[in-house]
């Protein structure tokens, strides 16, 4: 198995020299215990995984024990089963007073947030780890965050193959789950298939209880054919054949398990006639693909998804590159009762940066023009961009450019 250099590794061994404890959660099979493991080659790290029953048996019913077994520097995989021991590493990181003593990583963000919080807090760093990026599995260049500044995105562009609107879409496609995209697991239908049965149906049913499994298919299935859209309760819960109550809290335990994230709609007091309703994602788009039932790359490109999926992986693109650099992601979308929207906003620094996202290969500087709306949003709006499908950065005018999918 060939491994793939991640983004995150330089911030984590940054947050290691400056934090007693790490923690880093994501989804399933993302490659965090992968990735933690490359990092401790050559050193005296020890490793002890809590999916060893046995291990996780001392863990909870003796873990002064534990601790002493395994003295640090220590990777304890999956803390989730075993937050007995959190109490015990907040003891130890006392006393000893060293960096990087402990890393920690999980997968059910739920269970591993109520125990850090009640016994590490002001102790630890968490961080997030995603389905590889398209950095990291085409570029192996890049680690800084999108700018929208001319300069930047010329730099940007440069040494970064070139990508035709097929190749986009087989990226979007093929997903960015390690285990596949490794060639260590080649049928990609029967690896989403596995994916869905022994992790997202038993994360769910651990968290909610017992499940009907097949409204849970036809739930997640609506899920997935609404990425990009506004949430819709109602819809999702009607094609399920469940509750509304029920479809909010199995959209919150995906979140948890994060599977989706949502994005938030910007506003401000000026901003009155803004809209509520989030908007939802995934961050691998190859389990939307699967779970809307995409059979090839070509349906995805031709069909009547393809604008929103591209939306939904441009957009979790750019989330996970925040996630990667340790940065937190202040991201939303501004759309009205007008119906007027731009794709997606981030804030720095008091300055707001509009971009829309349009399949397209041929933008129009007119694309642009509802960037507009947000000079009455008393905020500084800089520069911004339409993501697009060409290979080349071009300036749209003096503010506003269009940026290739390839470099985000």
């Amino acid at each position: 198995m060939t491994y793939i250099k991640r983004d995150m590794e330089e911030t984590f061994l940054r947050v290691s020299n400056q934090f007693k404890v790490v923690l880093i959660t994501g989804p399933r099979q993302v490659g965090k215990t992968t990735m933690l493991k490359k990092l401790m080659e050559g050193t005296e790290r020890k490793y002890v995984s809590l999916d060893d029953v046995a291990l996780r048996g001392l863990a909870k019913n003796d873990p002064a024990t534990f601790i002493s077994a395994f003295s640090p520097p220590v990777f304890i995989d999956e803390a989730q089963y075993a937050p007995e021991l959190f109490s015990h590493i907040k003891m130890q990181v006392d006393d000893k007073q060293r960096n990087g003593d402990y890393w920690l990583s999980g997968s059910q963000i739920f269970r591993l947030m109520r125990g850090v919080g009640e016994s590490l807090a002001g102790r630890v760093c968490l961080l997030d780890l995603f389905p590889l990026s398209q950095n990291e599995i085409y570029n192996h260049k890049l680690c800084q965050l999108l700018s929208t500044d001319f300069n930047a995105l010329i730099e940007r562009t440069i040494g970064i193959p070139d990508a035709t609107p097929t190749d986009i879409y087989t990226r979007i496609y093929n997903g960015g789950m390690p285990e596949f995209i490794n060639g260590e697991i080649m049928d990609r239908e029967i690896f989403y298939q596995s994916y869905v049965r022994t992790y997202l149906e038993r994360d769910v049913r651990d968290l909610s209880g017992n499940i009907d499994v097949l409204k849970f298919h036809r739930f997640i299935t609506s899920v997935a054919v609404r990425c990009g859209q506004l949430v819709n309760y109602k819809s999702i819960a009607d094609d399920a054949e469940i509750d509304q109550v029920t479809a909010k809290n199995w959209l919150n335990i995906l979140e948890t398990l994060g599977m989706i994230f949502f994005l938030h709609p910007y506003s401000n007091n000026t901003l009155k006639r803004t809209i509520k309703s989030p908007k939802l994602y995934f961050y691998d788009s190859g389990l939307v693909a699967h779970l809307a039932r995409w059979s090839s790359v070509e349906t995805l490109m031709n069909g009547a998804q393809s604008g929103a999926i591209l939306e939904n992986y441009i957009i979790s693109e750019i989330m996970k590159g925040y996630h990667n650099s340790g940065n937190t992601p202040y991201m939303n979308y501004y759309r009205d009762r007008d119906g007027k929207e731009i794709d997606l906003l981030w804030e720095a620094n008091g300055t707001l940066y509009p971009l829309e996202i349009k399949k397209t290969s041929s933008p129009d500087r007119r694309l642009a023009n509802t960037f507009r709306l947000l000079e009455k949003c008393g905020k500084i709006v800089g520069k911004g961009g339409v993501i697009c499908l060409r290979n080349d950065f071009i300036p749209l005018d003096s503010n506003n450019s269009a940026i290739p999918a390839r470099c985000v």
